[in-house]
């Protein structure tokens, strides 16, 4: 039987509005992830990746408001080109798997000492 975790992943900012904080070791796919808006400076910045990998999982700008996301990765052929769907040109997307490695949040133009929170939830 499956199921579902979540990890909270709470952040405050230094005084360059900049933070980076982590989840524990996960695996599995990431389902989703909302971001919990406390006092981060409108516009604020999120990179989001495996710490290990490095994919991409989210990349936002000027956020101004709480979120959430279901993210999805582009697919690849295996001679490694972009994988597209015939009739509009459009990416192929498929889940993001991540193995025994963190996820990392990283934040910019947060504001100075702001708070927000991530919570990340694996599937």
């Amino acid at each position: 039987m499956s199921y579902a975790t979540r990890h909270l992943v709470s952040l405050t900012t230094d005084g360059d509005g900049a933070a980076t904080g982590y989840t524990p070791e996960v695996t599995g796919v990431v389902r989703s992830i909302s971001y919990v808006k406390t006092d981060f400076a409108d516009g604020v910045d999120f990179t989001i990746t495996s710490d290990i990998t490095l994919q991409t999982i989210w990349t936002e700008s000027n956020v101004n408001a709480a979120k959430t996301v279901c993210p999805k990765q582009a697919t690849h052929t295996t001679v490694g080109v972009a994988a597209l769907y015939a009739g509009g040109g459009s990416a192929v997307l498929a889940d993001v798997v991540v193995a025994n490695e963190r996820i990392k949040i990283v934040i910019a133009a947060g504001g100075d000492t702001k708070t927000g929170a991530f919570h990340v939830v694996m599937g």
